[in-house]
């Protein structure tokens, strides 16, 4: 069987305050990111682990219907076979997603930092604050 536990404190999803500095954003798409990489990472074995325990299971079944048991349990432990064969199917496709989220975090960090770098470091550099936003709309 499995011995893969949940974790929780490892890749802490980005809080969604309302905080939109630069640098929070940036913070915020890299936490997003590594949280991804990290849940992609455990997904992977996760996968592992399920194609194993089916095709371990594939065996037993064989195994069963060679001890000539009772065709029902060749049956159920087929069907367990087939189910972690499918819900690996859907891991596969959750960890597929998750690269994919990393990936576009990281692009939206670049894109940011492309955008909004320089405004931030003319902001960070002056000492007198800063209007709202909004502001000069009125």
């Amino acid at each position: 069987m499995s011995d893969l536990a949940p974790t929780t404190g490892g890749g802490a999803a980005a809080t969604t305050d309302g905080d939109n500095r630069y640098k929070a954003v940036q913070q915020k798409l890299k936490t997003l990111g590594t949280a991804m990489d990290l849940a992609g990472s455990e997904l992977e074995q996760l996968l592992r682990r399920m194609r194993q325990n089916a095709q371990r299971t594939e065996g037993l079944a064989v195994d069963i219907a060679n001890a000539e048991l009772d065709r029902k349990f060749i049956e159920m432990t087929n069907q367990v076979a087939v189910a972690l064969g499918g819900a690996a199917t859907e891991v596969q496709k959750l960890h597929e997603t998750a690269q994919e989220v990393s990936g576009l975090a990281t692009d939206a960090r670049r894109t940011h930092a492309r955008l909004y770098e320089g405004l931030d470091t003319v902001r960070s550099g002056r000492r007198e604050r800063t209007p709202k936003p909004g502001f000069f709309a009125h």
